[in-house]
């Protein structure tokens, strides 16, 4: 019986708190909807024709984006206005196309929804205009039936979709909805850092910001490259993601010329100040040659990773066996935008030379020996 009452309780308890969760979103909506019925109501009285003749503009607290419509019908933007600001965007309206491309030059809008069909300026010229001044911008072309083709036409332009006129309400929001959406997922992938397979001349001239990983060569877990010489011997350095993660490098500890490492072992360290970092070996084999110039310039490293600034060279003991360890070819690029992921929520590649992630963390999130496969 005790345990009944436990669990009564335990069930009044979640209900009583779902309830009230519920209650003090809907009062938070309600909130919301009468803030942007007031602003709707209010702000397109005010003047703003120092900017443009006809403009009129609704802006609300915490807006999802900024629109700019422009149509030469004036209940057509009464329309968009109402809709729009009670979905919860700012929105400005013009009633001609240069009064809408020169307020693109003078604000960040996130939209611009043109009609398609208006006297002087019409829907396509804007669509060029505005791609023209502001190519982040999406245009959207309102059209009616009878042009729907002219619309479509518009994409090749920049436009990225349209809106058939006359709308229903809801048909307004959701378009509007699926709008964001498919900007927000633009904009994400367009955070995502750059990487490009390149020939290793070209890592050089990469701007900044953008990783490139050496076409033709393996890529351990660990961060070191290896190159198949025509010789049959395995080239071995330091890639790319090092090279912008740590930074300045101010000594190299080279491996022993005849020396024989196993893969996971390490084979050379960098050294900044007090710090070190060990490099294990991608591949099994004995040292046959060393870069005795990295002593003397380090630098070489940082400036040509995958060309002067190689490490040694091995003779592999078990190349068959072991490549099937390493990353190449297109999955390299996948795997090296989640390594760069990592590296930002730990802080961050090297800015000007000064690593913003300590070289401890590093060495054990990304450069140690359980990284090598």
């Amino acid at each position: 019986m005790a345990v009944l009452i436990v669990v009564l309780m335990f069930v009044s308890f979640v209900a009583a708190d779902i309830l009230v969760r519920t209650a003090r979103q809907r009062l938070d909506e309600r909130r919301v909807q009468r803030e942007r019925e007031a602003a709707l109501a209010t702000s397109v009285r005010l003047d703003f024709t120092h900017e443009a003749r006809s403009l009129k503009r609704v802006e609300v607290p915490k807006p999802k984006a900024r629109i700019l419509a422009v149509d030469d019908e004036s209940v057509i933007l009464d329309a968009f206005r109402k809709v729009l600001v009670l979905e919860g965007f700012n929105v400005d309206t013009v009633e001609s196309g240069p009064e809408a491309l020169g307020l693109v030059q003078r604000n960040d809008y996130d939209f611009v929804f043109t009609d398609l069909k208006m006297p002087g300026m019409d829907g396509v010229e804007v669509v060029k205009g505005v791609k023209h001044l502001r190519p982040d911008i999406d245009v959207v072309v309102i059209t009616g039936y009878a042009t729907v083709e002219s619309a479509v036409e518009t994409m090749q332009h920049g436009a990225v979709d349209y809106v058939q006129k006359p709308f229903a309400t809801d048909e307004l929001r959701a378009f509007a909805r699926r709008l964001l959406l498919k900007r927000e997922a633009r904009l994400e992938a367009q955070r995502l850092p750059r990487v490009r397979v390149v020939t290793p001349a070209l890592v050089q001239a990469a701007p900044a910001g953008e990783f490139c990983v050496p076409g033709g060569a393996f890529l351990s877990g660990g961060h070191a490259w290896a190159r198949i010489e025509a010789s049959g011997q395995v080239r071995i350095g330091l890639d790319d993601f090092a090279r912008q993660a740590l930074g300045r490098i101010e000594h190299v500890d080279l491996p022993e010329k005849g020396k024989t490492v196993l893969r996971g072992e390490p084979i050379f360290t960098l050294h900044r100040g007090q710090a070190a970092i060990h490099f294990p070996a991608p591949l099994s084999g004995r040292v046959v040659e060393v870069n005795t110039g990295l002593l003397a310039s380090p630098g070489w490293l940082e400036q040509s990773p995958y060309e002067g600034g190689w490490v040694c060279l091995l003779e592999a003991t078990d190349l068959a066996g072991e490549l099937t360890s390493l990353h190449v070819g297109k999955p390299v690029v996948d795997w090296y935008q989640g390594e760069i992921a990592r590296l930002r929520q730990a802080g961050g590649p090297a800015d000007h030379g000064a690593p913003l992630v300590d070289w401890g963390t590093l060495q054990a999130e990304f450069f140690c020996a359980q990284a090598t496969g």
